[in-house]
């Protein structure tokens, strides 16, 4: 039992902090000038890249349902083309610390949606209610609302978004990784609606799904932000990282993870990778992390958890057939 227990931590730590690296990966690219469709765009070609390879090496089918490619799209655009162009975005304006600690409300939004969307969601009791008004409260916390959204940020006021200019411009880019959380939640309730029960394996509907992504992205980039350029070196490799790893090895590891220690661990890494964004956001790119972050980052923490439904029989049943197939990484 010991060894078993033992063989989750690797993987664990590793898939929490490259999911939580994904957003100062995202801060290096847009700092080089590469525009928020290209970052979202390579991110999926990439990561759809990397995917097809761990198909071709493990010599899975290629899901051919039209139904199941249609579904796919759909969700590409809520849990890939959106949100990556979303966060993309709202890191030419707010830290990556601000952006991942805000990628923590991702929970809260999908029991939202999954409520409204999903048969037989079982309905929130007190401690779930209690869940979500802790919730909404530490995410106005970290936007800083007192300030009248004239000067919310990573830091409040002084702390300027990253140095990329503070007061509305801020609070837009605060509010654009928020709505990028809110593409997660529906995006999450539509493939627990839809896709969670198909036969395919998870990694052969996660390549349709962000191949999907990739497609659109590849339209529009062009059309929203001209022919790419080579934006350096560094934000290269931080954008090879950011596909091939963050949006395609992490799935991986993730599915591992729930496969070795069950649902219940894998949903953990939720509370892990804003710890991992704001570390590395804080030492390795100097950005300001003010006290509004923290306490809000924490609430929002404290939120997930009382959200988060008991997992039936230790972490194994339909949660963790749902994790199997349907699940995604949301760095």
């Amino acid at each position: 039992m010991v060894g078993v227990r033992g063989r989750w931590w690797p993987g664990f730590v590793a898939l929490s902090a490259i999911w939580g690296a994904s957003f100062a990966l995202i801060k290096v690219a847009v700092e080089a000038g590469v525009p928020p469709v290209w970052v979202a765009a390579w991110r999926c070609l990439l990561g759809a890249a990397a995917l097809w390879a761990i198909l071709a090496v493990r010599r899975e089918a290629v899901p051919r349902d039209p139904a199941v490619w249609g579904h796919s799209a759909v969700a590409a655009v809520l849990l890939n083309a959106v949100p990556f162009v979303l966060f993309s975005y709202g890191e030419t304006r707010v830290s990556s610390v601000l952006a991942g600690v805000l990628n923590a409300a991702t929970p809260l939004f999908t029991m939202i949606f999954a409520l409204a969307v999903v048969p037989g969601e079982p309905r929130p009791g007190p401690r779930r209610l209690a869940g979500l008004a802790l919730g909404f409260a530490g995410v106005l916390t970290v936007l800083g609302v007192w300030h009248g959204f004239g000067g919310a940020t990573a830091g409040g006021a002084a702390g300027a978004a990253g140095a990329s200019g503070g007061g509305a411009g801020a609070v837009a880019g605060g509010l654009a990784c928020l709505a990028a959380t809110c593409c997660y939640g529906a995006g999450f309730a539509y493939l627990r609606r839809h896709l969670a029960t198909r036969p395919q394996s998870a990694t052969a509907l996660s390549a349709v799904q962000i191949t999907c992504g990739g497609a659109q992205l590849a339209v529009a980039a062009p059309l929203a932000a001209g022919a790419p350029h080579w934006p350096g070196l560094g934000a290269a490799a931080a954008l090879l990282v950011l596909g091939a790893l963050g949006t395609g090895v992490g799935y991986i590891l993730n599915l591992e993870l729930v496969r070795t220690a069950g649902t219940a661990v894998a949903a953990a890494v939720t509370y892990a990778t804003p710890l991992w964004a704001t570390a590395i956001g804080a030492l390795l790119l100097a950005e300001p992390v003010g006290w509004n972050t923290l306490a809000g980052g924490l609430a929002v923490i404290a939120a997930v958890a009382l959200t988060r439904p008991p997992a039936a029989g230790g972490g194994g049943g339909p949660a963790v057939r749902w994790g199997r197939r349907a699940r995604q990484p949301v760095g």
